[in-house]
């Protein structure tokens, strides 16, 4: 997986080799096809523009740069390079600079090494576009776009990452398809501090299972709360699309700190994990502790299973409460179908993922809202006789 931090990010690009003022086309009366990506502002956010990438009669590129909110008095290098902006990669084609009157036009039909590119090329290639500050300051960046193959489709996927361990922190994390198939995923996170670097990874397994890290992200920067990664392959180089990662069966964590990868301070559900908004509540009464009561939310992911999350209230420090899921009614009981994690006492929470009874026999949330059903939470482990909390679910709820 190629992973390389940038301060900045920008969207989309073209490529083209450069040649001298003598070779230059008619930009005029450009032949056949084209292609126009935006130029994002980097340094100056007063500075935007476009490259058109225009198709000649011999398949060679005429690479038009117009840029617009930048100094009059300079030139501005451009050049094309290889892989996207997040990773980075050396010059592969020199092009014309800016000028005063803010345009570039370049012929391209070779990258600078000599080797032969065409436009059908250009269109699959794996580059990005920079114009520079000048020639004294080429790491100053006016502009940038991904272009070819890492050019984004506009098909996207934002996740909420919710808080955990550190209270207030919220933030997204979207994934965008790019044109060869790549992603290109950005965290944002809120709020963070400017010395802070925050470790990000996809686990394998919902967030409430857990699981391995098979994906880990650039850090995010405390400065700017923000990450950019682009991802072609797992970490075990197993290669991933966008479109496998919209059906991956994980979570994403967001760290404290590479010291402190113990405290999350963000984490969401994603891939085929991801939270519907369907939910079933049901109320948890009290029976052998008046001060003990709550409900059951059930959740539906969208790969049809469910995340069943008991909150109560009045539980004590300490205590550990088992819960299950019975066949029958509170009335009529019957057998354990389904264990689920224990309440703990000290946030009288529990979550648990389901998508099986304990008999192996599968059951999804469809299902599981209809099943013939009741919930017990009991008082301790060796305490399994003494309820504290009970309630019907499913098809037991009028």
């Amino acid at each position: 997986m190629k992973k390389l931090i940038m301060a900045t990010f920008v969207a989309t690009a073209f490529l083209a080799t450069s040649c001298s003022d003598d070779d230059i086309s008619d930009p005029l009366n450009p032949i056949g096809d084209s292609k126009t990506y935006e130029l994002h502002s980097v340094s100056d956010p007063a500075v935007t523009g476009t490259a058109t990438f225009n198709r000649n009669e011999d398949n060679t590129t005429t690479i038009k740069l117009e840029l617009e909110g930048a100094s009059g008095s300079e030139m501005h290098p451009a050049h094309i390079h290889f892989n996207s902006a997040v990773e980075t990669g050396d010059i592969a084609i020199t092009l014309n600079a800016v000028g005063e009157n803010g345009t570039s036009v370049t012929d391209v039909s070779e990258l600078d090494d000599g080797t032969a590119i065409t436009y059908t090329d250009l269109m699959e290639f794996d580059g990005y576009l920079n114009v520079h500050m000048n020639a004294e300051n080429l790491d100053v960046l006016l502009a940038q776009a991904d272009i070819g193959g890492n050019e984004l489709t506009g098909e996207s996927k934002t996740y909420d990452l919710h808080e955990v361990d550190v209270p207030g922190v919220t933030g997204t994390a979207t994934f965008e398809k790019r044109k060869n198939g790549t992603t290109l995923a950005t965290l944002q996170v809120e709020p963070t501090n400017d010395d802070d670097m925050h470790p990000a990874h996809i686990h394998a397994n919902t967030a409430v299972e857990t699981g391995a890290i098979v994906l880990t992200f650039n850090p995010i920067d405390g400065a700017t709360g923000k990450s950019y990664t682009n991802i072609e392959t797992l970490d075990d180089e197993t290669s991933i699309s966008y479109d496998d990662l919209m059906n991956f069966d994980g979570y994403l964590n967001v760290h404290l700190s590479a010291n402190d990868l113990g405290t999350l301070v963000a984490q969401s559900d994603i891939g085929q994990n991801e939270l519907t908004g369907e939910t079933e509540t049901y109320a948890l009464d009290p029976v052998s502790n008046p001060n003990i009561s709550g409900n059951a939310v059930f959740a539906a992911r969208a790969n049809g299973e469910t995340l069943v999350t008991i909150t109560l209230e009045g539980t004590v420090d300490g205590d550990t409460h088992p819960a299950h899921i019975h066949s029958g009614s509170v009335a009529e009981p019957g057998d354990i179908a389904i264990t689920l994690n224990n309440v703990d006492g000290e946030t009288g929470i529990s979550a648990t993922n389901v998508s099986e009874l304990d008999a192996d026999g599968a059951i999804n949330y469809d299902a599981l809202i209809e099943y013939d059903g009741y919930l017990n939470v009991h008082l301790s482990p060796i305490d399994l006789d003494i309820l504290v909390a009970q309630g019907n679910i499913g098809a037991n709820v009028e």
